[in-house]
């Protein structure tokens, strides 16, 4: 009898280290060790963001400014992220190891009895059950997936060798990052997504410089875009797109991801999109929590995270509401990266950057803007961040947040000079 089983070893390794140390009996079921971490390590943030930070180097050396031809070395890049990889996941393993978790390697589901494992063919018991099993990429109907030419980010960050054109379907954050990456290392990007604009989420001022930068790296935009037939053809894709045929050499397929669920096996715990859960993640089953993307409350790795120790809490007796909508989300587009949290307010103030004294320091940056929101009291409610490393700057509003702070005592803060954080100070003094 275990105190706590976690299913998935993505971000639920963070919750069976920390319930370990504090004296319960934890085991850790995953379908493959040498993948954990997860998704976000193995195919996703990680690696995509390795990638990203190198095609942003590139993209800053052919501003014009330095002599001589420059091209990513694909191959080696590959080879470099495959070493860190291998790097993290031992670095897990040994976490887990160090703090006595009971690691299982088999295929996890939830019954009416407790978990089953299908290779072994027993049940486990436990107080607790976390189900941490992720999500998958979704595939339209119509699109005939091979993994080969259409492809989704998987395979898409796994890729050698740049492709000469590539076809991306949907302008999500994994659309609109892939489309930077390959158009900056040379690739000819079509981007195809199926309104008239990349986002309807995005502030409009912020969509259309979004739209703008993606132009001005060469990816060609294709609004108004539904693919009804995807399939590969000697070496080409073949797509019926709005009742027309079109040919390109690799079709992405970024249409989002569907949380997992076949998990679950029993009728006391309740699917609809994701797994049922109430603001504390628990399922319609009691002692049965679901965390992370297979709830399909936010599809983050760093959301994940949060709700995995919001939940090791509540076992250990410290029970708090986790306010999803002050998570930061953020898209890695380049040059500028995009990052929003929380809600709009009823007030709200911008700064373009292209007035600070630092503008013009990095390619692309007159583009960038800082929107904050505001409630009638004048506490801050949020913010959209346009801008170099707007992931990093967001992590100001998120301690904000946390912290209740209004307008006035956020100004109090001194921003250095010259650096992009400025525009935050600029815009708190619009207000």
């Amino acid at each position: 009898m275990y105190d706590v089983i976690v299913i998935g070893g993505g971000l639920g390794y963070a919750a069976a280290i920390v319930l370990s140390k504090a004296g319960k009996k934890v085991a850790l079921i995953e379908r493959n060790l040498e993948h954990l971490g997860g998704t976000c390590l193995h195919n996703g943030c990680i690696p995509s963001k390795n990638l990203l930070h190198r095609a942003k180097t590139l993209l800053e050396l052919k501003e014009g400014f330095f002599d001589g031809e420059v091209s990513l070395n694909l191959k080696k890049l590959q080879n470099h992220i495959s070493k860190i990889i291998t790097s993290h996941t031992k670095a897990v393993k040994n976490q887990l190891l160090m703090a006595k978790v009971e690691l299982i390697e088999d295929e996890g589901y939830v019954t009416d009895d407790g978990v089953l494992l299908k290779n072994q063919n027993k049940t486990l018991q436990a107080k607790y059950i976390i189900i941490a099993d992720g999500s998958k990429p979704r595939i339209p109907e119509g699109i005939e997936y091979d993994g080969k030419r259409i492809i989704t980010s998987k395979e898409a960050l796994e890729l050698k060798n740049a492709p000469k054109e590539i076809t991306i379907y949907g302008s999500g954050a994994i659309g609109l990052e892939m489309a930077s990456f390959f158009s900056t290392i040379g690739t000819k990007v079509n981007l195809l997504y199926r309104h008239s604009n990349i986002s309807k989420k995005f502030p409009q001022i912020i969509t259309e410089k979004l739209e703008e930068q993606l132009k001005n790296i060469g990816v060609n935009l294709m609004p108004n875009s539904e693919i009804k037939e995807a399939k590969t053809e000697h070496s080409k894709v073949i797509c019926n797109i709005n009742g027309k045929e079109f040919s390109t050499d690799y079709l992405l397929v970024a249409a989002g991801r569907v949380p997992k669920t076949d998990i679950v096996q029993t009728d006391k715990i309740k699917i609809q999109k994701g797994i049922v859960t109430d603001e504390y993640f628990q399922t319609t089953m009691p002692n049965v929590y679901a965390v992370g993307d297979c709830n399909g409350k936010l599809m983050l790795a760093h959301a994940a995270r949060a709700q995995v120790l919001n939940v090791a809490n509540q076992i250990l007796g410290k029970k708090e509401k986790l306010i999803l909508e002050n998570i930061p989300k953020f898209i890695y587009t380049l040059p500028l990266s995009y990052a929003n949290i929380g809600t709009k307010g009823v007030k709200e103030a911008e700064f373009p950057i292209n007035y600070l004294g630092i503008a013009g320091s990095l390619y692309g940056d007159e583009l960038g803007i800082v929107k904050i929101y505001a409630d009638e009291e004048n506490f801050i409610t949020g913010a959209d961040i346009l801008a170099p490393n707007a992931e990093e700057l967001i992590g100001i509003f998120s301690s904000a947040l946390a912290a209740e702070v209004d307008i006035d005592t956020l100004k109090k803060a001194v921003f250095p000079h010259p650096t992009y954080s400025e525009a935050i100070d600029r815009a708190l003094r619009r207000f």
